[in-house]
């Protein structure tokens, strides 16, 4: 048994959490004074590599996977989901399979990975709406598909990003839903209407709301309202400062509210690397600018997110005026809802901790500590 003491950032006041077998035995005020922030170990809905680890790759392996889950730990994230996109079945399901494989081979994967989320295949064929995934790849939603992932994965999948604007949408929201799968919409050019209809039949989350979507849209009637004013949604969102302008996730947050808010980095391999040209095995060649703006070469198309979670907590505040409480919350309880009950400063709930401090003018956060049920990573 031991203790850790920091500033929650729900109350801004020092408290001291004590761990046991793993744990979080109890919960105190505490007399001491603090310049570090202890909170819940982060949890990202959306990563498909960082640091050179790429979920995505060609001949992705269990290793890769466990080498994704180190660097993702040391960034804070103590819970995340793997993120595979479009792509053929056969890379799909290699890739669900590796994920799977790792949590077998890693007690440290499986208890920071409660499931893969797959966004795509079944998205916006569409340019613009459909981002950097492969045009080729794109396909409508199909339950013996989905059924074949899952039989190659020992059913690893419990998220799954598309579009609505498929006939078979409503169907495959209905069956997903009810087999505990989250259905979150995106990279649509789905109407008003078959958005509602994905919401009825079980669609609870938005995937980067204001991202996947084509520059030039009509201003009253797109996907982006239907999603924003429906309260059933909850909606993820990028706080790069490059997917969306502080004044757009300031509005969208303020209509949310901050309890249907999400923080995701949505990071790709490149993330951590230095600025450069490279070829990906999604969206081909891409540039990584020293401003941390990642596009598609000689284009001004952005190619994914590079910034990491723990960054985007801070950027939020600085975007939208919200509390740090309130952007760490949006990382840590709110995703958790969607990630097994994780993210919680809770009695009896795993130690996944983490002590922060804002630093870079409250443009990052610089980890200090990690705790990972119960153990102390370094």
């Amino acid at each position: 048994m031991y203790s850790i003491t920091g500033l929650n950032p729900q109350t801004e006041t020092p408290v001291v959490v004590t761990i046991r077998d793993g744990l979080i035995d109890s919960i105190a005020a505490s007399t001491e004074t603090s310049e570090q922030w202890l909170s819940p170990g982060f949890v990202d809905l959306q990563v498909n590599g960082y640091g050179g680890a790429d979920a995505n790759a060609d001949g992705v392996d269990s290793d890769a996977i466990i080498d994704l889950t180190e660097k993702m730990i040391a960034g804070g994230v103590t819970t995340y989901l793997p993120t595979i996109i479009t792509a053929s079945e056969e890379r799909i399901c290699a890739a669900l399979g590796a994920v799977a494989a790792a949590r077998r081979n890693s007690k440290l994967v499986a208890g920071c990975v409660p499931f893969a989320h797959v966004e795509g295949p079944h998205i916006s064929p569409l340019d613009g709406y459909r981002g950097a995934h492969p045009i080729d790849d794109v396909r409508p939603p199909d339950l013996v598909e989905f059924a074949r992932w899952q039989a190659a994965s020992n059913g690893i999948v419990g998220m799954v990003t598309l579009s609505p604007h498929y006939s078979e949408s409503g169907e495959y929201i209905r069956i997903l839903s009810a087999q505990g799968v989250h259905c979150s919409i995106g990279h649509t050019h789905a109407s008003s209407e078959q958005v509602r209809s994905a919401v009825n039949a079980g669609a609870v989350l938005s995937t980067h709301l204001g991202n996947g979507i084509a520059g030039m849209i009509q201003r009253h009637v797109n996907p982006i309202w239907p999603q924003l004013s429906d309260d059933r949604l909850t909606a993820m969102f990028i706080a790069d400062g490059h997917h969306l302008p502080s004044e757009t996730i300031k509005a969208m947050v303020r209509a949310k509210g901050v309890s249907r808010a999400i923080l995701v980095s949505d990071a790709v391999a490149l993330a951590g690397l230095p600025a450069g040209v490279y070829d990906t095995p999604v969206g081909g060649r891409a540039e990584l600018h020293p401003n941390g703006r990642l596009s598609l070469a000689g284009t001004e198309f952005l190619a994914g997110a590079v910034l990491p979670l723990k960054d985007g907590i801070a950027r939020a505040t600085a975007m939208t005026g919200i509390s740090l409480g309130d952007s760490v919350r949006m990382a840590t309880e709110n995703p958790g809802r969607f990630a097994g009950g994780a993210g919680l400063l809770q009695v009896g709930k795993p130690a996944d901790l983490v002590l922060f401090r804002v630093v870079g003018g409250g443009e990052s956060l610089s980890i200090d500590r990690v705790i990972v049920k119960g153990t102390e990573w370094s």
